[in-house]
């Protein structure tokens, strides 16, 4: 039950990145911020669950902040998803250590693109089912990602009942919370009328469900 240092790296983006083996799964840190723990990355985990991810129509995801790869693994291990996965990761050394540590004992199909998610949503031509956004530097989300023409350019990826998430820190300081629950209020909600929360103790996952065109 002791952590196990699996591999230890930097890259320009992340001067301090280890692969970690605890309680069984594998962990990624960035100095101290947990960006991925394999089916105990508990905010997804829970956030999943309660949105009865496993009995919607979803057949192609986007995924902007790959991680380790926590969250196709737990949509393919717990919830038993077969999805297609688009992921956009800034940080080429993470997507690297995904595909070697946690992609390769998936099944799924996972295109990884290093890239910059602000601009890939700006031109990309795709439609997804599925939107995450799981983007953080240390514990914070960068601003540009907290801006109505970003929230609006993933709206547009988002297929007819489609489902977007977005997670964000709830803890620590009061300040940190002060930040989120305004970014929900303030911007979230402008572009998304109807949009909800997940409290999962220590983060909010922001969600919207985009109508289905009638038929």
């Amino acid at each position: 039950m002791v952590p196990f240092t699996m591999e230890e790296t930097s890259s320009e983006q992340n001067p301090e990145l280890s692969v970690m083996l605890y309680r069984g799964r594998l962990q990624l840190l960035s100095g101290d911020a947990i960006y991925s723990w394999d089916d105990l990355y508990r905010n997804f985990l829970l956030a999943f669950d309660q949105l009865k991810i496993d009995e919607r129509p979803i057949q192609d995801v986007l995924v902007l902040g790959l991680g380790l790869g926590s969250i196709p693994y737990m949509l393919e291990k717990v919830f038993h998803r077969d999805y297609h996965y688009t992921a956009i990761e800034w940080d080429e050394t993470i997507s690297e250590l995904a595909a070697r540590y946690t992609l390769s004992r998936l099944s799924s199909p996972i295109d990884i693109l290093t890239a910059d998610a602000e601009v890939f949503v700006q031109v990309t031509e795709e439609n997804y089912d599925l939107v995450i956004v799981d983007i953080f530097e240390d514990e914070l989300t960068p601003p540009q990602f907290e801006t109505e023409k970003f929230l609006q350019d993933c709206d547009l990826l988002l297929r007819p009942g489609g489902l977007l998430m977005f997670n964000r820190l709830h803890g620590g300081d009061d300040s940190i919370r002060l930040v989120t629950e305004r970014f929900y209020e303030r911007k979230f909600r402008q572009v998304y009328p109807g949009a909800k929360y997940i409290d999962t103790e220590g983060n909010w996952i922001l969600y919207y469900e985009k109508p289905s065109v009638e038929t």
